[in-house]
């Protein structure tokens, strides 16, 4: 069991739980999580907490590899007025904002997201750690090789859960160190791996719980489901339940989805099966 301060408001997690995840972006790889007006924004989030969301993740930038940086004034224009919307309409809704800019992290808590999750870990911008720790809310260190400009041109690893490990290991001391209190492991499936790399990693998962954190698992919708079955984000939901599945089997305790519905699904199913004695 994890418990997290989110803001003054304890989140207590003694089974897998699920993060919905809103784009207010037009360029996401997945079209179906694009919601870019406040109204779109709010009606997606309603559905996500039906169907059993107990975070909503908003980002206002595009990651997927390849993609062009937008400035922290794009992101806030974007990210704001949906944490504002989602927060005045659902007040006990735990709201994450994505974001690697120290600035949108601390304004966004401002508007009511009371968690950051942040690709870089820090790295893309070297104020996020000082800017997270007063804030008094869970980070989301996730680890990821190069930029998103840059992560899938060849990555490399002598051994990519070893090397996962260790940056965790490293890190952990200097958020704490820091006064950052509550973390959030992702082995950021995707970002900086290859196929064979994200599917060791799923295998390896257990090495993980060495480190006595929550667990985030982000494999929606992408591309080593889709490339491996050679189909389309759009077909990938099956894919998707499946892997989620094997995580949740492994020791995944946060999953990121854009289907919330299939993957509360997933966690009662696994938590049946495991409570067979």
């Amino acid at each position: 069991m994890f418990t997290l301060n989110c803001k003054g408001r304890l989140l207590v997690i003694d089974k897998p739980i699920v993060m919905g995840i809103i784009n207010t972006t037009p360029d996401s790889f997945f079209a179906g999580s694009r919601k870019v007006s406040a109204d779109a924004v709010i009606k997606q989030a309603a559905a996500m907490l039906e169907e059993g969301a107990a975070i909503i993740d908003i980002g206002g930038q595009s990651t997927r590899p390849g993609s062009l940086a937008i400035s922290e004034e794009e992101e806030l224009s974007r990210v704001i007025s949906g944490i504002e919307a989602i927060h005045q309409r659902f007040p006990e809704c735990i709201i994450s904002v994505d974001t690697y800019y120290a600035r949108v992290a601390k304004e966004a808590v401002e508007a009511g997201a009371s968690m950051v999750n942040d690709i870089s870990a820090g790295t893309l911008d070297p104020g996020m750690i000082q800017t997270v720790a007063p804030l008094q809310v869970p980070y989301v260190l996730m680890h990821m090789q190069g930029t998103p400009q840059t992560m899938q041109q060849a990555p490399h690893y002598g051994n990519v859960t070893r090397e996962v490990l260790d940056f965790f290991s490293n890190k952990l001391a200097a958020l704490r160190q820091a006064g950052i209190a509550d973390i959030i492991i992702d082995p950021g499936f995707g970002f900086g791996k290859t196929h064979a790399h994200n599917f060791q990693l799923l295998n390896e998962l257990p090495v993980f719980s060495m480190l006595e954190k929550p667990l985030l698992i982000g494999l929606s919708r992408k591309g080593t489901i889709y490339k491996t079955l050679n189909i389309t984000a759009e077909r990938s939901l099956n894919g998707t339940t499946v892997l989620n599945t094997i995580a949740l089997m492994k020791g995944a305790t946060i999953l990121r989805v854009h289907d919330v519905r299939a993957a509360t699904e997933a966690i009662t199913l696994v938590q049946s099966t495991q409570q067979i004695v």
